[in-house]
């Protein structure tokens, strides 16, 4: 393996704190074709990933994952990110959650080789489940029965870089 590759896996993090500033084009673009190089059931290239980065839908993603989260002590989920991805795969793919899942690792893995900020956040199959999330689904041009598996925090890191907890020690067991 190529040791700066290696080096990508190892030290990305998820950034919890995000500078208002927006992120240029180019590294959106960047992060965007990672995602579409990830691996999928028999090579489908099933998931659909959106980027935002108008501030209004920002805002209103922000919004839709708090109602779900339904925790008054975190009005923003996303905390401040300037740009939200979300990765959707059809519910009757090959393997949805699989596909959407690595989609959305290579992206979150670009966007530490970009020197881009990322956090996967959860709660986006029960946003999009609802009636609000639908109808922007629909008004984005996404094909029904959709399900959305992952949504990413993305922006410039507004803290230090969070260091790797300590690996457990029984997390890989070899058969010889």
């Amino acid at each position: 393996m190529k040791q700066e590759a290696l080096e990508v896996l190892k030290n990305r993090r998820s950034i919890r704190k995000f500078k208002a500033d927006q992120i240029t084009k180019e590294e959106l673009h960047t992060v965007l074709e990672a995602g579409t190089y990830a691996p999928t059931a028999a090579g489908t290239q099933a998931p659909f990933i959106v980027a935002i980065q108008n501030p209004e839908t920002v805002a209103r993603i922000d919004a839709m994952n708090a109602r779900v989260l339904n925790a008054p002590q975190m009005p923003h989920p996303y905390y401040g990110a300037p740009t939200i991805i979300l990765v959707f795969a059809p519910v009757d793919g090959h393997a949805p959650v699989a596909d959407a899942s690595l989609v959305a690792g290579n992206m979150l893995n670009a966007a530490y080789a970009a020197g881009l900020g990322s956090c996967w956040i959860h709660r986006g199959k029960e946003m999009f489940e609802s009636e609000e999330g639908k109808a922007l689904m629909q008004s984005w041009g996404l094909p029904d029965h959709l399900i959305c598996v992952s949504t990413i925090a993305l922006g410039y890191s507004a803290g230090e870089q969070p260091g790797a907890a300590p690996r457990k020690s029984n997390y890989i067991i070899e058969i010889d």
